[in-house]
């Protein structure tokens, strides 16, 4: 009798379906990015100026609550199409304080290591007198793109891209990396006044 009723509840389940059923893949939405073109940022009283996108603005920073910046030339890049923005920082070289921009850069970018699976850093140098370091954080960290830039005897200029969403490598790295051939397009383009 068991097995009839079995039999029974099978064929019951197998008739009741009439689709098929398609498991939907994860996945992530699909993505348009605009072409790279470029506009200067060439500010007066500025002490640098770069190009950066067309589809992005330039703002002074307000970080702190409305309340006036450290420094009246920390600018935001922001990226409202994908929700991400560049801090620019800027802080002019004095006596005997390039190493501790270098160090303070360093430590900003290595506060990520508990959420980071790798931290990798280029040495660059541009056509402008620039030179500096380009950080890239792997894994779930705040912020997966990092530079500073200097000239080591008067200007020293620090950037790091930001997204307002939870981090996720995975859904983040397609915007990431379209946004590194931005930053380093300002990098490239970056000059000292």
């Amino acid at each position: 009798m068991k097995p009839v009723a079995l039999l029974s509840l099978i064929a019951f389940f197998v008739i009741s379906c009439n689709s098929e059923f398609t498991p939907k893949r994860k996945g992530y939405f699909r993505i348009d990015f605009p072409k790279h073109e470029y506009r200067v940022f060439d500010q007066p009283g500025y002490p640098y100026t770069f190009e950066y996108p067309v589809y992005a603005s330039v703002v002074k920073d307000s970080t702190y609550f409305e309340a006036q910046p450290e420094n009246p030339y920390w600018v935001n890049i922001d990226f409202p199409r994908f929700n991400g923005r560049i801090y620019i920082s800027y802080k002019q070289i004095s006596k005997n304080n390039f190493t501790q921009l270098v160090n303070d850069a360093y430590t900003m970018t290595y506060k990520h290591t508990s959420k980071a699976t790798e931290i990798t850093d280029s040495v660059m140098r541009t056509n402008n007198n620039v030179s500096g370091i380009f950080f890239e954080v792997g894994g779930n960290a705040a912020t997966a793109k990092q530079f500073f830039l200097s000239d080591s005897t008067k200007n020293f200029l620090r950037g790091a891209l930001y997204f307002d969403a939870t981090p996720n490598e995975d859904s983040l790295s397609v915007v990431n990396n379209f946004l590194q051939e931005d930053m380093k397009h300002l990098i490239n383009s970056l000059k000292w006044k």
